[in-house]
């Protein structure tokens, strides 16, 4: 294969984040060195890699580095994003991995976020825990009004749970529903956006206690552009800040969510929070990452 006509390789890592196994979870595109790079490559190349998400590393002097943490910017197939969960766990596993500290700052949009990693014995592999930034709590939404906007039927949003919106950087609206049967029906993405634009949150993650494995808290959905996101760690933070806020989860304890079952990408989140008076604060989401591949771009 010629590459007459390539100016730069541009080396990348697959991830599959919030997976035990490989080939689960949700997958992750890292560029280590986008040095150089303007916007519109980036997005170029996030539409090739036609991932939900691709992260760009920038590096810098070490000592910038040290105070300001890692450089990383995200972007899905359509814009760059100023927070998202599953890209800030990999890539900070990436660094990780290859850099050898159990603790990791990203310098994101949303500003520094720290992701601390324990390593287990005898095994080849780390659980990753981020700290999100303390969640803003949102507007408390009509039952009514989501049920038109998401294709549920009323009876199948419980009335004893509020709809509201969370964000940690990027804003959810957490829609809890009786049943995996009724978690399954909401859609299309077409209306739920009409929805999304006009009430202010960027997307709807559907939870429900009725869930697939014995040990997760809630399962999940979070549907969105063409399909469902595998695992959204974004949203597992809003959601752990509406359980926190509602009583559903006690002070940090430790619950899973299931999600990205409905597309065969069954991914794990590990989430716990805090209540301080009428606010929500130390929102940690954490899970494992596995390395699938590598390869380079000819660009």
């Amino acid at each position: 294969m010629s590459m007459a006509n390539s100016t730069r390789r541009l080396p990348y890592v697959l991830m599959d984040v919030f997976a035990e196994r490989p080939l689960e979870g949700n997958q992750l595109a890292i560029f280590p060195d986008a040095r150089g790079l303007s916007t519109e490559q980036m997005q170029a190349l996030a539409r090739e890699t036609n991932l939900s998400e691709t992260t760009f590393i920038l590096p810098r002097e070490l000592e910038e580095e040290h105070h300001e943490g890692t450089k990383v910017r995200i972007f899905t197939v359509q814009e760059e994003l100023p927070f998202a969960g599953h890209p800030t766990l990999g890539t900070a596993y990436y660094l990780h991995r290859f850099g050898g500290s159990d603790e990791v700052w990203l310098d994101l949009k949303v500003g520094k976020i720290p992701v601390h990693f324990r390593r287990e014995e005898n095994r080849d592999r780390s659980f990753g825990e981020m700290r999100q930034r303390d969640p803003e709590a949102g507007p408390i939404h009509s039952r009514e009004d989501i049920a038109r906007a998401t294709g549920l039927a009323l009876d199948e949003i419980p009335p004893h749970l509020p709809v509201q919106t969370f964000s940690t950087g990027l804003s959810f609206t957490i829609v809890p529903v009786v049943s995996l049967a009724a978690i399954r029906k909401a859609g299309p993405w077409s209306r739920m956006e009409e929805y999304l634009a006009r009430s202010g949150g960027r997307f709807f993650y559907f939870v429900t206690s009725e869930t697939v494995q014995a040990d997760a808290k809630l399962h999940a959905r979070m549907p969105f552009y063409n399909g469902d996101d595998p695992a959204t760690g974004s949203a597992a933070g809003c959601c752990a800040a509406w359980m926190a806020m509602h009583g559903l989860i006690e002070r940090d304890e430790h619950a899973i969510i299931e999600q990205g079952l409905e597309v065969h990408r069954p991914s794990r989140i590990f989430v716990r929070a805090q209540k301080s008076g009428d606010k929500v604060v130390n929102v940690h989401v954490g899970g494992y990452c596995v390395e699938v591949g590598q390869g380079e771009f000819w660009i």
